[in-house]
């Protein structure tokens, strides 16, 4: 019996194309005045040069639901060099599928994508994960591809019109989260839409539908397939989300969190504990995700980044990991032992999340600095003052906001405005380059040969020989 996995190339069907549903102006919310100025000059730019273009993605979706959009992308016909010919003030970006990012004032992006083909190996392909193919194609394939129905919606400004050819103003009208097509296969080619869907619905509050959702939980093990780059910068997306304990419940119910963050696998799957400790764990998560969603809806966009580093974000989720591992809060560290603890949590930190993460040497010192730090803190508040030497330290700012987040999660005082003026984090000294062997290293003001000149003083500052000079002015 043939399998698709040895199917020869040419006998793989490839789905029935199917009509869309087209809601006209007037049959939806969305109007061209709700759209940004600058993704409504790309759009006509492209019409003007006799190109297709579209409103995708997100922006459709947020608009449907009356939300101003964080996003305004753009899917279009044209290829990237057209693109870039369009737009002068713009770069190609992206390894996979290539994409334009079209600058304005103010360092605001548009990005343009050129419409994608339907991956046959997101059909009925080898089980391969992430298999190449950056082929252009049209509406329908472009929709077929993406990860999720409602992201899956084009709207275009010359009629006003939303295009639909996978169900998603349905699940947008049922507040419902749908993995498009097979969740099964899509998810075996992709894993990171597992980590896709759930951000959806933790940001949206949707439900996600239950054959998505089962296929979640049977395939969240195959996220260790994903590079850990990739993982790392979903991860922290979630993280400034602003929907972080919702966020975190999904993926801890699907599995997903374990498998993300292996240290919490073995803590919530109670296969390391047997007194409690994970529920604890757990109302500990629970409790600091918490105050991070609070102190976040306070924030725009661009402040969560600034004054809530991915890093810092980062060791708030990894401390109750940190606390149930090593139990420092019940125990009065200081000296060595103190020490003996940061040197510990440093090892297994490169070893577990580390590695896995990919996380630079920059981050997991500062998550080391971070949880390191609150023995002293915890030591330090009984005695209701900081100390002089402490104050000085230029970790003191964020690790005091680090420690606050904590006693706000433990039924604390909440934290005051003052304490998320963070500071810039060191900036690590550059290395020099070593000269290449035999060669000599360049020198600063010498941008070309040296040349001799018939001043007195001659080749490299050394004068020329007086015979020389004087039989040249003969």
């Amino acid at each position: 019996m043939t399998t698709p996995q040895n199917k020869p190339e040419k006998s793989r069907k490839k789905p029935a194309r199917s009509l869309p549903l087209i809601l006209a102006a007037g049959e939806h919310p969305i109007t061209s005045a709700m759209m940004d100025a600058d993704a409504l000059f790309v759009l006509r730019k492209l019409r003007e040069a006799g190109f297709s273009g579209y409103l995708v993605g997100g922006g459709v979706r947020d608009l449907y639901l009356g939300r101003i959009p964080k996003d305004f992308d753009i899917s279009t016909n044209a290829h990237p060099g057209q693109i870039r010919k369009i737009f002068r003030n713009s770069m190609t970006i992206g390894r996979r599928f290539r994409l334009v990012q079209v600058f304005f004032r103010n360092g605001k992006i548009i990005e343009v994508s050129t419409l994608r083909s339907l991956s046959e190996f997101d059909i009925d392909g080898p089980e391969t994960v992430l298999a190449p193919n950056n082929t252009f194609g049209s509406v329908e394939d472009d929709a077929q591809r993406r990860d999720l129905t409602i992201n899956s919606l084009f709207y275009e400004i010359e009629q006003g019109t939303i295009l639909d050819y996978v169900g998603g103003i349905d699940d947008l009208n049922h507040a419902i989260i749908r993995i498009v097509g097979d969740a099964e296969k899509r998810i075996t080619r992709d894993p990171v839409r597992m980590l896709r869907a759930i951000r959806h619905a933790a940001r949206t509050g949707f439900t996600i539908e239950p054959g998505s959702w089962q296929a979640i939980c049977a395939h969240h093990h195959e996220l260790a397939l994903c590079p850990p780059s990739r993982l790392r910068d979903e991860l922290y997306k979630d993280l400034h989300s602003g929907a972080l304990c919702n966020w975190f419940h999904l993926a801890a119910d699907s599995g997903l969190f374990g498998a993300l963050l292996t240290p919490y696998q073995r803590i919530l799957g109670g296969t390391e504990l047997r007194d409690g400790s994970a529920t604890l764990c757990r109302n500990q998560l629970t409790s600091l995700l918490t105050v991070i969603d609070r102190i976040s809806g306070t924030m725009s966009e661009e402040q969560r980044g600034q004054q809530l580093p991915n890093e810092f974000l980062l060791a708030l989720l990894l401390l109750p990991w940190a606390i149930t591992r090593f139990n420092f809060i019940r125990r009065a560290l200081q000296g060595t032992a103190a020490y003996q603890f940061s040197k510990q949590l440093r090892a297994e930190l490169d070893l577990e999340i580390g590695a896995q993460l990919n996380l630079p040497r920059a981050t997991r010192q500062e998550i080391v600095s971070l949880i390191g730090s609150m023995p002293v803190f915890l030591e330090h508040e009984k005695k209701g003052a900081w100390p002089h030497w402490l104050t000085k330290k230029s970790y003191f700012k964020r690790s005091l906001l680090f420690y606050h987040f904590y006693q706000e999660s433990m039924g604390g005082a909440a934290i005051g405005s003052d304490l998320l003026d963070l500071p810039p984090l060191p900036t690590p000294p550059q290395k020099s380059r070593p000269a290449p062997l035999g060669k000599r290293p360049p020198r600063p003001g010498i941008t070309g040969p040296a040349f001799s000149s018939d001043a007195p003083g001659g080749i490299f500052g050394f004068k020329k020989h007086s015979s020389a000079v004087k039989g040249k002015k003969q």
